[in-house]
């Protein structure tokens, strides 16, 4: 595998990358406001978030992608393959986002929500200064394992289009009629990216109340 191909590999590796965290970022909200308005029961919509999560969670996620490039312009909406990857991811991410923090506030102690009120905190206060520092606590291992997930699930984005790590493996590969050494690369860049976000969980593990989130939150 020549350095000109090593470099392809990275600029596939820069593009999960950034679809990743662009998935992310845009899940993780978005997957705690459908989890809050499920667990806060809301009328209508709780029902049709929970239908939302239930037909997600149970599509592949390269059918997904097929079905947002495809159907979308059929609805009059041109996108292009890189939204239309960072769509799927989101979409995906924040379906299995919501049962994560949901899980977290099912579990959450009603005690300390009732001393809340006895004490005159309205819902926004409460929330921002008790639920959500313990229970972003509580839920960072299911999320950061979801987002690994993500991560090695974005590989199904290409079939819109979209040149990631593994994308590029298959076409050097293909050049170059020796598949093993740029899947081999592959799975060492996958690897680092992963790792990254481990020890990234760590340090905020080990950080004083996710570096004093609660403060930070007041």
């Amino acid at each position: 595998m020549s350095p000109a191909d090593f470099l392809e590999l990275l600029r596939g590796a820069g593009i999960t990358v950034s679809l990743s965290l662009a998935g992310i970022l845009f899940g993780l909200p978005l997957g705690l406001g459908m989890a809050l308005s499920r667990w806060a029961k809301v009328p209508i919509l709780a029902p049709l978030l929970g239908a939302y999560v239930s037909v997600v969670r149970a599509t592949p996620l390269v059918t997904l992608a097929l079905l947002i490039f495809f159907a979308l312009p059929n609805l009059g909406i041109e996108i292009d393959p890189l939204p239309a990857a960072v769509l799927t991811l989101t979409l995906n991410t924040a379906a299995f986002n919501c049962e994560i923090w949901r899980g977290g506030l099912v579990d959450f102690s009603r005690e300390q929500l009732e001393a809340a009120r006895a004490f005159g905190m309205r819902s926004p206060l409460y929330f921002r200064r008790i639920i959500l520092p313990q229970l972003w606590r509580t839920c960072l291992p299911a999320l950061v394992n979801e987002m690994t997930l993500l991560i090695k699930g974005s590989p199904a984005v290409a079939v819109v289009g979209v040149v990631d790590i593994t994308r590029a493996a298959v076409r050097i590969g293909s050049e170059t009629y020796e598949p093993l050494p740029p899947f081999l690369a592959a799975t060492g860049l996958y690897f680092l990216i992963v790792v990254a976000i481990v020890l990234v969980q760590r340090m905020v593990e080990r950080s004083p109340d996710l570096a004093n989130l609660r403060d930070q939150l007041a």
